[in-house]
């Protein structure tokens, strides 16, 4: 797995994993619904465009959220007749629509400093919009690390999309700060400025969790690094003479290998088979590994 999306430290059995998928997509929801009640409230109140535009972002991330609670968990449900191979795309897909969701809001923040830039604030500053900043930043940064330790055992790209969102959400908080802040120095167009740059942020950052995500839907290939840490083991056997014929590419988020192995001629067919039946068993007891088989595989 690349770095947005942290291997898991263990292969959590199906059912603890999908309740943990399902805990933190629900803590997600809760997390993002208290942090626009917060900022909504604050800003409709004081006339806070850079709160409100902020809580407007967090409806984005709660329908996200929503989805990746009620769509992105199917990815633990087991395989079936309509997919022998499982739902491991499922996570993906989902995860799509968030970094969409992101892009989107990125480009709708990107807007709306520009239109501060040419109309100007009208926010009355009040020590409430810094407190409901300084809630909405304790909020998003305590959600992503849960989000992060969670997704370090379950592994889901969906709930590492959720993660950079939250992560996301501190910076367009910390931008909304600085606009406020700026309006108590009498400097409202510190507000653009930050928005603009963070809205970048944003959408670079949506941008990365897309092209990652794409790569697992269409069953690219990994990095070099992991092909060769999944191909190592099977060269590596003292039995095994060669080895020939070698894919490895991505099933979801699971890796998919296909090798050829060479084997002593003098073997016998259920030595052979043996060999093999260790190889694949030790491949397929790795977490990002989900099924290994070759040409010749019975």
């Amino acid at each position: 797995m690349r770095d947005a999306t942290p291997a898991a430290e263990a292969a959590p059995d199906t059912g603890a994993a999908r309740r943990r998928f399902t805990r933190a997509g629900a803590v997600n929801v809760a997390g993002n619904l208290a942090k626009i009640l917060v900022e909504a409230g604050a800003g409709l109140a004081f006339g806070s465009v850079a709160l409100v535009a902020d809580a407007a972002h967090s409806v984005g991330d709660l329908l996200a959220s929503v989805v990746v609670l009620v769509w992105g968990r199917n990815v633990y449900t087991d395989p079936d007749d309509a997919h022998p191979h499982g739902h491991q795309r499922v996570g993906p897909l989902a995860a799509l629509f968030v970094a969409g969701v992101v892009v989107l809001l990125g480009l709708v923040l990107l807007y709306e400093s520009a239109r501060s830039v040419l109309e100007g604030p009208t926010v009355a500053f009040s020590p409430v919009l810094v407190g409901a900043l300084l809630f909405a930043m304790a909020d998003m940064a305590l959600l992503y690390r849960y989000t992060r330790r969670v997704n370090a055992v379950v592994g889901s790209a969906a709930l590492a999309a959720l993660a950079v969102d939250c992560r996301n959400d501190v910076y367009t908080s910390i931008a909304a700060l600085v606009g406020v802040v700026g309006v108590l120095l009498g400097y409202p167009l510190l507000d653009a400025v930050a928005g603009g740059v963070v809205s970048l942020l944003v959408v670079h950052q949506g941008g990365d969790i897309a092209r990652e995500n794409v790569t697992y839907l269409v069953g690219a290939a990994p990095s070099e690094a992991e092909r060769r840490r999944v191909v190592e083991p099977l060269r590596a056997h003292p039995d095994v003479r060669g080895v020939h014929d070698v894919a490895v590419f991505y099933d979801g988020t699971d890796l998919e290998v296909e090798a050829h192995l060479e084997v002593d001629g003098e073997l016998t067919v259920v030595e052979a088979h043996d060999i093999e039946s260790d190889l694949v068993d030790a491949l397929e007891a790795r977490p990002d590994v989900g099924d290994v088989g070759g040409p010749d595989r019975t």
